[in-house]
């Protein structure tokens, strides 16, 4: 008998700093497999416009550039979609923890039990007027005893969870949601891309074990935190690998579009003797005439060490404020465009003491290898998570988010397991 097969088209779309990606993607389910295979369809791809650190800034000039990469993804995989599972870092994206407690109605544990914890945990995420993107479970304790990770069917008299939300504010995911919509699409889901990141970045070994993800983008840099295997903290800092481009460009005197060059082709954190003899040449900017100016590696590295080491004093920072932090090991992974400098895990290395290497998600079949690596590891976290629905994040519908508008008609995403 034959396996008994069912295929899904989904929708993905990163909203970033520097690009703007969509896709389209096949999941095949086998009947008997536990997760779906997924293969790239279409993709369509620009630079972004109208956005600054995740925030939209201008609304006409990203609705132009995302009418352009759907139209290129639907084009590419000879179907139109319509739906899409969006990636947010904006609104200030940041973790909220809390206990939640409740009697068991009817000695032993229903979904009703489960259900009262998850809504207590989900009016205390949304204080303050903050929004909740993702709410998860990190363990359970009934009567007292600690380290359940299911007590459905239990018998018990109370029961407490330890909660993990996701909020961020209100207004920049309700332009983010203006935006999907004039562009005539629908918005099956919002997921925070540290998470997405995290998700295609790291293993599920390491996620058992602890792991720290550093999403390291051109506006962004983002944290994901895994213990026990569970999504257990993250935040979003707005400075992010185009500060380093700046300050090349400032430092030269030469036009953005230059420095970023000079970045992708020079830019090293490893000192090197040689670095001090070897030089490269670039235009100076308002300069008419086609004279180049040089200068040598070592001076290069001078510009950029002391943003990186800002960026990661950041990190440190945050992560020292986020309660998850006692409990992801000393693991860290990289990935993100900036993740590629030249350096980078040896200086994140000696900074925090621990082990680190360059997370690099694993291809979609149908990924040209000149596309594929750490720079579309949001893209592919958002292939996971839309694929594995019901599996991963389901969407419960119903629950206020924001007075009823878009984001009413998006809901709040979930961790199964309540």
């Amino acid at each position: 008998m034959a396996d008994r097969r069912t295929y899904r088209t989904l929708g993905l779309l990163d909203i970033g700093t520097s690009k703007t990606v969509a896709a389209v993607i096949v999941a095949e389910m086998v009947a008997g497999t536990p997760k779906p295979a997924l293969r790239l369809a279409g993709l369509g791809m620009q630079r972004s416009k109208g956005v600054k650190a995740g925030v939209l800034t201008d609304l006409d000039e990203a609705e132009s550039v995302v009418r352009g990469v759907i139209s290129q993804a639907e084009r590419s995989a000879g179907t139109s979609v319509g739906g899409f599972t969006l990636s947010v870092s904006a609104g200030r994206i940041s973790s909220v923890h809390c206990t939640a407690r409740t009697e068991v109605e009817h000695g032993s544990v229903g979904d009703d039990d489960l259900a009262r914890l998850v809504s207590a945990g989900e009016s205390y995420a949304e204080r303050n007027g903050r929004t909740l993107l993702h709410l998860n479970h990190l363990g359970y304790e009934v009567d007292g005893a600690t380290g359940v990770r299911d007590p459905l069917g239990l018998s018990a008299r109370r029961i407490s969870a330890g909660l993990h939300a996701v909020t961020a504010d209100e207004a920049p995911l309700r332009n983010l949601l203006v935006l999907i919509d004039r562009c005539y699409a629908v918005c099956d889901g919002l997921v925070a891309a540290p998470y997405a990141s995290a998700l295609a970045a790291t293993t599920p070994e390491e996620r058992q074990f602890g792991v720290t993800c550093i999403d390291f983008g051109a506006g962004t840099t983002s944290i994901a935190l895994f213990a026990d295997g569970r999504f257990a903290g993250t935040d979003v800092i707005p400075v992010g690998s185009q500060h380093i481009t700046y300050d090349i460009a400032k430092a030269l005197q030469t036009p953005l579009a230059e420095a970023e060059r000079i970045k992708t082709l020079y830019g090293t954190l490893l000192n090197a003797q040689s670095d001090e003899h070897e030089s490269f040449s670039y235009p100076i900017t308002g300069e008419e005439d086609d004279e180049s100016y040089e200068t040598s590696k070592a001076r290069l590295t001078d510009i950029i060490r002391p943003r990186v080491q800002q960026i990661m004093g950041l990190v440190r920072e945050r992560l020292a404020l986020n309660a998850a932090s006692r409990f992801v090991g000393d693991k860290v992974v990289l990935t993100g465009g900036a993740s590629q400098l030249i350096g980078l895990p040896e200086f994140v290395a000696s900074e925090f003491g621990c082990s680190v290497r360059i997370g690099r998600p694993t291809d979609l079949p149908g990924l040209s290898a000149s596309l594929s690596g750490p720079q579309l590891a949001t893209l592919s976290g958002l292939a996971m998570v839309a694929a594995r629905g019901e599996g991963e994040l389901n969407m419960a519908r119903g629950r206020k988010t924001v007075t009823q508008g878009y984001l009413g008609r998006v809901g709040t995403w979930l961790k199964r397991g309540f």
